[in-house]
């Protein structure tokens, strides 16, 4: 009888929560091995299903590939909406929003790894691009009251194209700066350091000297 109990308990587990343990799944394998070790066979293994469940629930590899894509930009929206609203001015909802994006980037870096990278999924699913452009939609709220502050003549498209691929950059080179400080003997900075340092760069340079 418990046997029997495990079984079912296990069967209704998965039936109620299969999409979201075959994304954890994929996740997980991604950060593992990246996008090229990727086979829905293995994800299928992982989160403990036969392996035609995934196809089953998205279709094909792009499908949920683009599922799990669609997860980290709704989480990374989630995560700078509610950083920009604590911020007290425009400096603070920067370094906010840099934040939040570092710290969801690094801690959910299977989700990044397709994000920042249109391969293998399909950027006109519908969902896709309604949290992508939520998230994007954050930052340029920032930036359109920096510009509204500080410097009429900016060009926000440009700005958020800077900003973002500034606190990414940082994102992905945070481990190879902690190294350089090492073998140079020079001062380590930390991640919310650095991320200070570069928002009050970019308030400084988006305000044309003002």
């Amino acid at each position: 009888m418990a046997g029997m109990v495990e079984v079912a308990a296990k069967g209704a587990y998965h039936h109620g929560n299969l999409p979201d343990s075959l994304r954890a799944a994929a996740a997980e394998l991604i950060a593992e091995k990246g996008t090229s070790g990727f086979s829905l066979r293995e994800v299928a293994r992982r989160a403990g299903v036969s392996h035609a469940a995934p196809a089953h629930h998205f279709g094909d590899t792009e499908g949920l590939l683009t599922s799990l894509a669609t997860e980290g930009y709704r989480i990374l929206a989630d995560a700078m909406e509610e950083a920009a609203r604590s911020g007290d001015d425009s400096i603070g909802r920067l370094l906010g929003t840099g934040r939040a994006y570092a710290h969801t980037a690094l801690e959910k870096p299977g989700h990044f790894a397709l994000m920042i990278s249109n391969d293998q999924i399909c950027d006109t699913n519908e969902a896709f691009v309604a949290e992508a452009t939520r998230a994007y939609e954050a930052l340029q709220a920032i930036i359109i009251g920096i510009r509204d502050e500080l410097n009429p003549s900016l060009d926000v498209d440009a700005a958020c194209t800077f900003c973002w691929a500034s606190i990414q950059g940082l994102v992905q080179l945070s481990g190879l700066l902690d190294k350089v400080a090492d073998d140079t003997g020079t001062t380590k900075a930390s991640l919310d350091e650095n991320i200070e340092s570069f928002a009050h760069f970019l308030i400084e340079g988006m305000g044309g000297g003002a």
